[in-house]
């Protein structure tokens, strides 16, 4: 068993997005997950009696960091019996870390746990199910931002936040270039390259517009042409024509000067947030999520607005939806579960928690939490509160949760929107290609 820990252990050392078991190595994960979860069960404790030690990780900016720190250090004054220890990095070096710790049954207790890996994690059994608690609390919190963190009725993570992509504007832009703020709730993607091409014409220096190539930008666009990236199978069911399209608009708005030529989008995307072409000012229009305005606008201390995205009044259906930031997850192999359910309370209810926390990890979603820290939210945070409620009528069901293989979709996306801008290939032709490569990917 030990040699075999050791071969899964290096099988998952590098980049854990791009990670992708043989069937050899995958059927290693399993026997061992499965070990995992028969050695917890036999370990674990029904309370928290007794000093014990807990791990805990997260993922994270400075601030993130800091706030994380301040609750452990209350939740331990209050829990004398209880040691909870951080273990922190940035976001690559988090998932590589924890690939390895998990092939080595080194896992921490409790894990900060991203929507792309709980199903990955889940379905090797490295993660609890949270149902088998006894005594988490989960009254305030929507059934349906609980199902999130459920795979086959299995509760592999506990929903911390949510948040919605927005269209961040740059009002001061707008003034030098004389354009008016765009109707939101009518513009259309013809518009926004439009806007993206005045501003550019208009502002010399200045990047009009932005569009993304993640997962995320492609499941909007894929929701407004009626069609879907993966159906509730977990199967990949998205149609070429959607993502030549989605492709087309990214060469034509780059040609045209509503975006930046391809080596400033890469250039741009690969940058930490604050280097970004958005938040150093050079951007009119950009996608992000609601709940990163504040850092945005720390960035270079501008006033950044939050809008609609694009297309929603052409669409076939809106696209819309909140989804699950992040996620609490405990580890299958605690020998502390007592322990673990206790401080996993602590984080999810507890006013303390809460009002540290704030909106760094998404909107709450405890809504007695929610409520309780509004009056004690910056304008930024406000904002963006404000945001979410103002699109409450229009938001749509979210997709489902990603499928198993999927998590490698952010690299594939890249390497194929470099292709077409580049003009290595065609947007047909890349459709096609991505399609087969994100099946292979895809385990079932």
């Amino acid at each position: 068993m030990r040699k075999a820990n050791e071969e899964v252990a290096t099988a998952m050392k590098g980049n854990a997005m791009n990670f992708m078991p043989d069937r050899r190595t995958y059927l290693k994960l399993s026997v061992l997950a499965a070990s995992a979860v028969g050695l917890a069960a036999c370990g674990s404790e029904a309370g928290a009696d007794g000093p014990v030690t807990l791990r805990f990780t997260w993922w994270g900016g400075d601030a993130r960091h800091k706030t994380t720190q301040q609750i452990i250090e209350k939740f331990n004054t209050e829990h004398p019996n209880i040691t909870v220890k951080g273990e922190y990095s940035d976001w690559t070096g988090y998932w590589d870390k924890l690939a390895t710790q998990v092939a080595g049954n080194d896992a921490p207790d409790i894990i900060q746990m991203d929507e792309k890996y709980v199903r990955e994690y889940g379905d090797r059994g490295a993660l609890l199910d949270l149902n088998r608690l006894e005594s988490l609390e989960i009254a305030d919190f929507a059934p349906d931002a609980v199902k999130s963190g459920e795979i086959d009725g299995k509760l592999h993570g506990l929903v911390i936040g949510l948040g919605t992509f927005a269209i961040a504007v740059n009002p001061e832009i707008l003034e030098k270039a004389g354009i008016s703020m765009p109707d939101d709730k009518s513009w259309s993607w013809q518009d926004y390259l439009e806007l993206g091409s005045e501003v550019s014409r208009k502002v010399p220096g200045s990047i009009g517009i932005g569009l993304g190539y993640s997962d995320i930008d492609l499941y909007y666009w894929a929701r407004q042409q009626g069609d879907r990236l993966y159906d509730d199978e977990a199967k990949v069911v998205i149609k070429p024509e959607t993502l030549s399209s989605f492709w087309q608009l990214r060469l034509d708005a780059s040609k045209s000067g509503a975006t930046d030529k391809p080596a400033g989008i890469f250039e741009s995307a690969g940058a930490p947030l604050d280097q970004s072409s958005l938040a150093t000012g050079k951007m009119a229009f950009g996608g992000i999520f609601n709940t990163q305005l504040p850092a945005y606008n720390a960035a270079k201390g501008q006033d950044l607005k939050l809008l609609r995205i694009p297309g929603e009044a052409q669409a076939k259906e809106r696209a819309a939806y909140y989804k699950s930031s992040m996620f609490w997850s405990l580890s299958a192999r605690t020998k502390h579960q007592g322990a673990a359910e206790t401080f996993l309370n602590y984080l999810s209810n507890s006013q303390e928690a809460g009002d540290l926390i704030l909106t760094e990890r998404g909107i709450p979603a405890n809504a007695k939490i929610r409520e309780s820290i509004t009056g004690k939210l910056g304008p930024e945070d406000t904002a963006a509160v404000e945001f979410s409620n103002a699109i409450a009528e229009e938001a749509r069901p979210a997709p489902p949760i990603t499928p198993v293989g999927g998590s490698i979709i952010e690299s594939i996306l890249a390497r194929y929107t470099a292709d077409v801008l580049f003009e290595k290939t065609t947007p047909v032709s890349a459709a096609t290609a991505f399609i087969e490569e994100l099946k292979t990917t895809i385990q079932r």
